[in-house]
């Protein structure tokens, strides 16, 4: 798979362009951030009375309604939360210029059906493959974050060139940039936040910490042996890999990792796992938020308050000296 680095991208397609970026959560202040710093004409589009405004001022941005900074761009990014992008895209479809570009950064509004584009728009794809907060500090290091490219419509015949001119605006392609499609970034972002990293990963820390203090150890060990490890971990897997990270750890823990790691993730596990695949392609999850938004996040707010009250998260506000 090839890796495009700022090297083999034209920076032109962006020369005098305008762009406005609608939401200024946590990709919307990275990127809008970014352009700015790389000398972009940037707007941020908020909605009247955003709490957002002040920081956006602070940061030396210009603001606009979001109408209006629709209106004033060649090029949109629509940064605003997933599950509102059927109802935002409404709103802002009558003020986008004809031939202009519309970017997202997550497919799953465009191939779960939340938008539908104009046919005269590009539609094109970049995602960064991490949180805002890590590609605006790569930024400012002269780093960059890898990153996905994509083109689901090209009505003018200029849509590749102006996501990858974008993805070298805001750093990705310090790093890198890979080719997909709305459809791959998106199944396989959803599934690896439901079956890995951010679902999975998180409960087994929670389930191991439960069983070793349900076995008489205390919750302060149990924390440090099933959680405080972590970033550990993971800093040797971005290191050295999988393979290199077992190498540089005791022959204690490698082989108890070797002896124990299929017992738990077994081929029952890896067959949930392909069942939460099957049913992120069939929709199943994009209905599920959608319902969530429309019903004001009820199962969202129970489980945020569920976790803050479990003894784990007590245990860590102890051990780091919080009140």
């Amino acid at each position: 798979m090839a890796f495009l680095r700022d090297a083999d991208i034209d920076p032109a397609p962006l020369n005098g362009k305008r762009v406005a970026i609608v939401g200024y959560g946590n990709q919307g202040r990275a990127q809008a951030l970014n352009l700015h710093d790389g000398g972009i004409d940037v707007v941020v589009g908020l909605r009247g009375g955003s709490g957002s405004a002040n920081e956006v001022e602070a940061a030396g941005l210009e603001i606009a309604l979001v109408e209006d900074a629709v209106a004033s761009a060649d090029v949109v990014m629509m940064l605003a939360p997933d599950e509102i992008h059927g109802a935002l895209y409404k709103e802002i479809e009558p003020h986008l210029r004809e031939g202009a570009a519309l970017g997202f950064s997550h497919g799953l509004s465009v191939r779960f059906g939340f938008v539908e584009p104009r046919a005269d728009l590009d539609v094109f794809l970049l995602a960064p493959k991490g949180p805002g907060t890590a590609l605006r500090s790569l930024y400012k290091e002269g780093k960059g974050m890898l990153g996905l490219w994509a083109v689901h419509q090209d009505a003018t015949g200029n849509a590749k060139a102006i996501a990858l001119a974008y993805g070298r605006a805001i750093g990705c392609a310090r790093a890198g940039l890979i080719g997909s499609s709305f459809a791959e970034e998106a199944e396989a972002d959803l599934f690896n936040e439901q079956a890995v990293v951010w679902g999975a990963v998180p409960e087994i820390l929670v389930a191991g910490f439960e069983t070793l203090v349900a076995g008489g150890v205390s919750p302060e060990v149990a924390y440090l042996e099933c959680v405080g490890e972590l970033h550990l971990i993971a800093e040797l897997i971005e290191a050295r890999g999988i393979a290199g990270m077992r190498e540089v750890v005791s022959n204690t823990a490698e082989l108890g990792a070797t002896l124990g790691g299929t017992r738990i993730v077994d081929e029952s596990v890896r067959a949930r796992m392909a069942e939460v695949l099957a049913e992120v392609r069939a929709g199943r999850f994009a209905e599920q938020l959608s319902r969530e938004e429309a019903e004001g996040y009820p199962r969202l707010e129970r489980a945020r308050s569920a976790a803050r009250e479990t003894l784990l998260e007590q245990t860590r506000k102890r051990l780091g000296g919080e009140d």
